[in-house]
């Protein structure tokens, strides 16, 4: 099957690759070049880099305005994959066209743009990928497939990203095999069950100890590594990276104050903190950043 590629992020790279030993993949489609890093130097997509790297037919836009359209209309693709392009494809480059979209949840719980750390700081315990055909409204579409796995409590948004990703040949390639056989079978989601996972910004960067504490470990979770989870002990300004919730541990004491466990009072149980990072430090144990800032009981983690 001659299959269209529309990707950007990393998400996207293993099923990329999957679909490359499986099909023949006439062209990719990923957003230019944009500034990247602390030095802002223009850098491109993972996908355009793979895509180059094995000298695909690849297009970056600036926009997909009516010229483009045509462009890719022309392109030979009995169907067409989605997976984290970062743009709307406008209904006349659809049109009676099959695409399909991979996304990073289990729809439609947490449709929209931070699928993978809303579930986190919500404090799901289950998640996974979706597949679906394109709609209107965003991530709307009908379930063609799906794959689920359990949250590990302790991983990060990061690496909850890079496992989600591996998931993702599967079920797409099952799509493309029902396609081919004409057995696709797709559902409706249920419009009653949807929540949204709202874009991620700077100014969701820190948390709340009067929270209970798997919250606080979901949204320090979720935010790792970006926005990141950042606090004050002190006058030292600190990011969280990785944390346990002990829920079943009481406490009278303010929430964030350090207690004689070393462990940190929530508005509900306590919080062990496990890995932390300074600013433009790298990441370290909490026990090995102490050694350096020592800190006795009593001291008081602070929302930024």
């Amino acid at each position: 099957m001659n299959v269209g590629f529309f990707g950007s992020g990393a998400f996207g790279l293993p099923t990329l690759e999957a679909l490359l030993g499986e099909h023949d993949v006439s062209f990719v489609v990923s957003q230019p070049d944009r500034p990247a890093g602390r030095r802002r130097e223009r850098r491109a997509t993972p996908i355009a880099e793979a895509a180059t790297e094995r000298d695909l037919h690849l297009l970056r836009p600036e926009r997909l305005d009516d010229a483009t359209v045509a462009t890719i209309r022309d392109l030979p693709a009995d169907a067409w994959v989605v997976i984290a392009y970062g743009l709307k494809l406008p209904p006349t480059l659809l049109q009676d066209r099959f695409a399909c979209n991979l996304h990073g949840s289990l729809l439609p719980r947490w449709r929209g743009a931070a699928p993978i750390q809303r579930c986190l700081m919500a404090g799901d315990d289950e998640t996974g990928v979706s597949v679906i055909t394109l709609a209107s409204v965003m991530d709307a579409g009908e379930l063609l497939a799906t794959r689920r796995t359990a949250v590990d409590p302790l991983e990060t948004a990061g690496e909850l990203h890079d496992r989600l990703s591996l998931l993702g040949p599967a079920p797409v390639l099952e799509t493309l095999s029902a396609l081919e056989a004409g057995t696709l079978a797709p559902e409706s989601q249920d419009e009653a069950a949807v929540t949204q996972a709202s874009k991620l910004s700077r100014a969701d960067a820190t948390v709340d100890f009067s929270l209970p504490s798997g919250l606080v470990q979901g949204r320090t979770h979720g935010l790792t590594p970006w926005p990141g989870c950042d606090v004050m002990l002190g006058s030292d300004q600190l990011r969280l990276r990785r944390v346990r919730a002990c829920p079943d541990e009481p406490t009278e004491a303010e929430p964030g104050t350090i207690l004689a466990s070393g462990r940190v009072a929530c508005g509900s149980g306590q919080l062990e903190i496990l890995e932390v990072q300074s600013p433009g430090g790298r990441p370290m144990t909490w026990d090995q950043w102490q050694l350096g800032h020592p800190v006795e009981p009593g001291a008081r983690f602070n929302s930024t």
